[in-house]
């Protein structure tokens, strides 16, 4: 049959060798008339990835969606080597710039080869081999082509040399031919194997993509026969030296990831991919900013790499537009630092530690039930958490007395914040954080007063645009996904006035206030006006830091995808410094928001010097000169009450540690929350310990303990039952 075969082709290129120059219109070309012009399949190629871009039009990230084949982007001519140019011509088609389509020459050669000969000569032409490309009749079967299908070919070859010019034809088919595998395209060939841009092909490397034409999958000796034959074909025998490496080498990296391919957003792309905001031509338009996203990666790594050994490997960021919601920067993970890459952390449910504090605050404000200089009290507290006391913690495990709602919530004091919450309600907060956007799961019943140092889940991303609402004034707006004008202030709904807002703005940015826990130089001072808090989840498992100026908001986590505890790493240290670069890079010199109507100024001052004087803020006529605690009785001042343990407290003694190394701590304040040294002790009625605060080495059982002055009267007491197994519960979230 072959033989046949082979004769049939073989007296049509005889017929075609004496043949006059064929001058058949289009329309005499049969069934590959309708072959498409250059200008269709280029505007028609895509390549495998979706590009995503940032507003500016840059791309900045590719996402592979179509696993058929690995195409790059179209390569115009002149940027594709002219060492490549020549060795496919050299390898497939010598004549290519003086035949019309058809190599009559190579056609009767071949013919007379595949009759009488080997039959391994060939005589399609570039031409004839992009006809192919182009139009699947045209393809080469499992049996070869026959003798009419060969006839078509050639006609889709006159026919596209009538249409298309010689650049053209090249061009084309050195984008669509396949390769290695599945890479298709000169774009997917040199910056995947090559590891470099089409228009740096070394003449050695274009030697094998040229014999790579011919046979993709053959074996490195065969290739590096074949490189080595078109080199000497091309003058060039000396390249032959050090080619079989050079092959070796390009071969092992058929699979590798691609030459300068951006990697700044991979959850950004894959979001909006999901939300089927793909263009027609493959792109992604966002409205991320390119630098400030090569901003947020180089910092998420650097600082990183500063956490090891912390238990630290991974980190978040998201930058938003506070006029348009619009998305500057968003940084899922940490990359190659990460031990979950593809995990995108920015919308991952964390506890969200202190970050709450805020919203509390600003809803007592907005509630009347607090000022910025109204007094809370820091001092040991046990609230009836249904199952168990319930007994949370201040960071540093100590305790202030009484403190001005600005200081409590500047430097992220727990106690004074739940002590806030009893007075808004857990179920009231918990409405306004689902309100917020916030993923809330449970009402406030669930949480309880561990709601105010954060024991919700939160992601980042809903976190930032919550703050987002109070650096637009209490009004809230969501994330805008798709392409928007930053310039366009975003409508939205308000959920805390314009005057809370600010108020709880400028507690946020009042370096003097957050002292106490930060200091006066952290990360949290930046060189302009910023709002910011930081948090750290229960157990250290996640820290934060969010913020914002007039113009952005910006926020951060830092933690890990295990959800491990961190070591020494709090929001200031772990989440902190990424923010501060982040911040100070968008710092255009932004001055604090302007004083909204309602809020007034007063100078006001605090009874015993508790706090410094000050000017201080305040919503409507709430404004008054003088703070000071509840009780001013100069008879009370001095009276002892328990501290430490708080009356109802449930004690689990711990079976894995013998009795008598666990103790409790005895302490005792006066009505200022001050330490009281000279106090008198009694446990279950029997005097106990010396004069003081003695530890105490609890034994199961019901004791009540009480305080007595020297007439023995009773001035306090206190109540604790003592079981055997795990520490009963207790709040204790981090700044």
């Amino acid at each position: 049959m072959n033989i046949w075969r082979g004769a049939g082709i073989g007296l049509l290129g005889a017929a075609l060798w004496w043949m006059p120059v064929w001058s058949a219109s289009a329309a005499d070309l049969g069934a590959s008339a309708d072959l498409p012009d250059y200008a269709t399949v280029r505007q028609s190629w895509r390549p495998s990835d979706v590009r995503l871009l940032a507003a500016d039009g840059r791309e900045i990230q590719r996402i592979r969606t179509d696993f058929s084949a690995r195409r790059g982007d179209w390569v115009p001519l002149q940027d594709i080597s002219a060492a490549l140019q020549r060795a496919v011509i050299q390898s497939e088609d010598q004549r290519f710039y003086a035949h019309g389509g058809v190599d009559w020459l190579a056609s009767a050669s071949a013919a007379w080869s595949a009759a009488w000969g080997d039959g391994r000569r060939g005589a399609s032409t570039l031409s004839m081999q992009l006809a192919a490309m182009l139009d699947a009749d045209l393809r080469r079967g499992p049996d070869g082509r026959g003798v009419w299908q060969k006839w078509d070919q050639m006609q889709a070859a006159r026919q596209l040399e009538s249409r298309w010019s010689k650049t053209q034809i090249l061009e084309a088919y050195l984008n669509l031919a396949s390769y290695r595998g599945e890479l298709r395209g000169v774009d997917a060939l040199s910056r995947v194997m090559f590891q470099k841009q089409a228009s740096g092909l070394t003449l050695q490397e274009s030697a094998l993509a040229a014999v790579l034409l011919r046979g993709p999958n053959a074996p490195l000796s065969v290739l590096a026969q074949r490189s080595c034959a078109v080199l000497r074909d091309l003058g060039r025998p000396d390249a032959c030296a050090g080619l079989r490496d050079v092959i070796a080498l390009s071969l092992s990296r058929a699979q590798a990831r691609r030459f300068e391919t951006p990697g700044l957003a991979p959850h950004w792309a894959r979001q909006l991919l999901r939300d089927g905001q793909v263009e027609a031509d493959g792109t992604i338009p966002s409205t991320l900013d390119a630098e400030l996203q090569a901003l947020a990666v180089r910092s998420v790594r650097r600082h990183l790499r500063d956490l090891q050994g912390t238990g630290v490997t991974d980190a978040a960021v998201v930058v938003l537009d506070n006029r348009s919601g619009a998305v500057l920067a968003y940084v899922g993970s940490s990359g190659n630092l990460s031990e979950a890459a593809d995990v995108d952390h920015a919308q991952a449910l964390r506890q969200a530690g202190s970050t709450l504090k805020p919203f509390l605050y600003a809803q007592a404000l907005d509630e009347r039930r607090l000022t910025a200089a109204s007094l809370l009290d820091d001092s040991p507290l046990g609230l009836d958490g249904g199952s168990g006391l319930y007994i949370p913690d201040n960071y540093d495990h100590r305790f202030s007395g009484w403190v001005s709602a600005r200081v409590a919530l500047a430097s992220s004091l727990n106690i004074p914040a739940v002590r806030a919450l009893m007075l808004v309600g857990p179920d009231a907060l918990a409405q306004r954080l689902t309100a917020l956007g916030l993923p809330l799961t449970q009402g406030g019943d669930y949480y309880g007063y561990s709601l105010a140092l954060g024991s919700a889940d939160v992601t980042l991303l809903s976190l930032s645009n919550a703050y987002r609402a109070l650096a637009r004034g209490g009004d809230y707006a969501p994330v805008s996904t798709r392409s928007v004008d930053t310039h366009r202030p975003q409508s939205g709904h308000a959920l805390f006035s314009p005057g809370a807002a600010w108020i709880v703005g400028d507690i946020l940015a009042d370096r003097q206030a957050r002292a106490r826990t930060f200091g006066l130089d952290s990360p949290l001072a930046t060189g302009t006006w910023a709002a910011v808090k930081t948090g750290t989840s229960r157990d250290m498992r996640d820290n934060w830091c969010v913020g914002w100026s007039a113009a952005y908001t910006v926020g951060v986590w830092v933690g890990n995808s295990a959800g491990a505890s961190m070591r020494q790493v709090s929001g200031v240290s772990g989440a902190g410094p990424i923010w501060h670069d982040l911040m100070a890079w968008l710092a255009l010199r932004p001055a604090q928001p302007p004083l909204p109507d309602g809020v007034t100024s007063a100078r006001i001052r605090f009874a015993d010097g508790l706090e410094p004087a000050r000017t201080e803020y305040f919503l409507g006529d709430t404004a008054q000169a003088l703070f000071a605690p509840p009780s001013r009785d100069p008879a009370q001042a001095g009276r002892p009450r328990i501290a430490e343990p708080v009356d109802g407290t449930v004690i689990a003694l711990d079976p894995d540690i013998p009795w008598d190394r666990q103790r409790v701590r005895l302490r005792a304040v006066d009505a200022l929350s001050r330490p009281v040294a000279d106090v008198r002790w009694f446990l279950d009625g029997q005097r106990y310990g010396p004069d003081g605060a003695p530890d105490w080495a609890p034994q199961p059982g019901r004791h009540v303990f009480e305080l007595r002055d020297a007439a023995g009267s009773v001035l306090d007491r206190a109540w604790v039952t003592v079981r055997a197994g795990t520490w009963a519960a207790s709040g204790s979230n981090g700044r």
